[in-house]
């Protein structure tokens, strides 16, 4: 019976794991994500005395975490209760045996795949109980994980699969399209843009998903260019946007603007010169949200944080402000008459991104049943989807806008104004990441 009783105090209750998605305070870590001075998952953990407690044949034998312990940011803020899921008896008798996969005697068997109680507190998701690759891994293995069960692998196929879509797509934009303006036409630099932007965020996500376990300090590295490469994707976007699509709407022409104002409001305002204020600060703002995006996520990932995919989303989703004239050209005049193209997929764009955004914050369905959805199913494959998706329909309009752009061209992008922004964007995330990457300590250097 007291075990039983020690048991039930462990689990709080319940056979779930308690709220895994709130982290409580705690200390600066180091950009890998890590607590500073967390040990490799290959060093042998150090003997640890517990303090004497009901259960007392639980012992530590890892501070950080032990097997049937739940990490320490995935436990409740208010209190240090711990509570794994349907643990019994005979783990908690071997919670003080060292792991294999943190062992270091060589001679230990390896096991393939490890729970979330044998990796290091920073390489458990929330709500994933399984289907986690050993640490470290090679490049080689990290390759052959692909066309294994983990629960990594739809991470990588979800954007894979759209990588090739994308590519094929761009380059019959470029090359096969038929049309007399050649690819590098000053014309097509914003969709050179926009095309890097697209096809570098889903190789990125690739990348960061397939060799997130090298090391600690490349998984960090690896993350800070995802959220990096994602910024590059918005501004690309604006630039795309700016060029192709804007010119075409009525709210931004003073000659209809000025008597629309004056009908509606009785305002007599010539926005002549609002719109060319407006035209002049889109490129140099929306710059400015994509490096002040990259240094929220980069600190989610180092400081405390209580809801980091929250914090992430909302960041994300600012660049997307930059396209709100389009949204109020919709309110205010007929874009669904004038641009049924237009009209159509920006509003089911953003409807999909809803939908993801919904998916990464919520972490619906792993939430519901932990450790059902671990290999198939779980929210970031749908957050992957879903903005395949949105991103699927905002090329479509997007190669829309160019066509009416080449009927006639208000005036010709130039090489400064396209990809001169983007080249010194690529300079300051690249600092940006270089600075998180030094400020901090690692636990693995390799």
């Amino acid at each position: 019976m007291a075990r039983a009783t020690g048991q039930d105090r462990l689990l709080g209750g319940s056979g779930l794991p308690w709220n895994l998605q709130r982290r409580p305070r705690r200390a600066h870590k180091g950009s890998d994500g890590g607590r500073r001075g967390l040990r490799s998952a290959r060093e042998p953990a150090p003997e640890v005395a517990c303090s004497p407690e009901p259960a007392p044949e639980v012992a530590c034998s890892r501070p950080s975490q032990a097997r049937g312990t739940m990490p320490r940011r995935l436990q409740p803020r208010s209190t240090g209760t711990r509570g794994p899921p349907a643990t019994t008896g005979a783990a908690l008798e071997d919670v003080s045996r060292p792991h294999p996969s943190a062992s270091g005697n060589p001679s230990a068997p390896a096991k393939a795949l490890l729970r979330w109680d044998e990796v290091p507190d920073d390489f458990v998701e929330c709500f994933i109980l399984s289907g986690y690759r050993r640490l470290p891994c090679t490049a080689q293995e990290c390759l052959a994980s692909v066309l294994k069960p983990t629960n990594e692998t739809l991470n990588f196929w979800t954007h894979f699969i759209p990588l090739l879509l994308f590519l094929s797509k761009f380059c019959r934009l470029f090359f096969l399209s038929g049309r007399d303006v050649p690819f590098h036409h000053p014309w097509l630099l914003p969709l050179w843009c926009y095309a890097s932007g697209v096809l570098l965020t889903f190789a990125m996500s690739c990348t960061a998903h397939v060799f997130s376990c090298l090391s600690l300090r490349l998984r960090a590295a690896f993350f800070y260019l995802d959220y990096a490469s994602i910024s590059y994707y918005g501004f690309g976007s604006t630039v795309a946007y700016y060029y192709y699509l804007l010119p075409g709407l009525s709210l931004l022409d003073a000659r209809v603007m000025t008597p629309y104002v004056q009908q509606r409001l009785g305002w007599h305002v010539d926005c002549t010169r609002l719109i060319a204020a407006y035209r002049a600060l889109v490129l140099p703002v929306a710059f400015l949200l994509a490096v002040a995006c990259t240094v929220a996520c980069c600190k989610s990932r180092t400081d405390w944080c209580s809801y980091p995919f929250a914090l992430r989303t909302f960041v994300f989703v600012m660049p997307l402000s930059m396209a709100c004239p389009i949204m109020l050209e919709s309110w205010l005049f007929d874009l669904r008459g004038e641009n049924p193209t237009l009209f159509v997929h920006f509003y089911r764009r953003y409807f999909w991104l809803v939908v993801a955004a919904f998916f990464n914050v919520s972490k619906i369905p792993e939430r519901i049943q932990p450790g059902l959805f671990d290999i198939i199913g779980h929210s970031h494959q749908l957050f992957h989807i879903f903005t395949f998706l949105s991103i699927y329909d905002q090329v479509y309009y997007v190669e829309e806008g160019l066509r009416q752009f080449l009927k006639a061209p208000p005036a010709a992008p130039t090489f400064l104004g396209t990809v001169g922004y983007m080249l010194l964007l690529v300079v300051c995330l690249g600092l940006v990441i270089r600075k998180f990457l030094s400020s901090s300590e690692f636990c693995s250097k390799k």
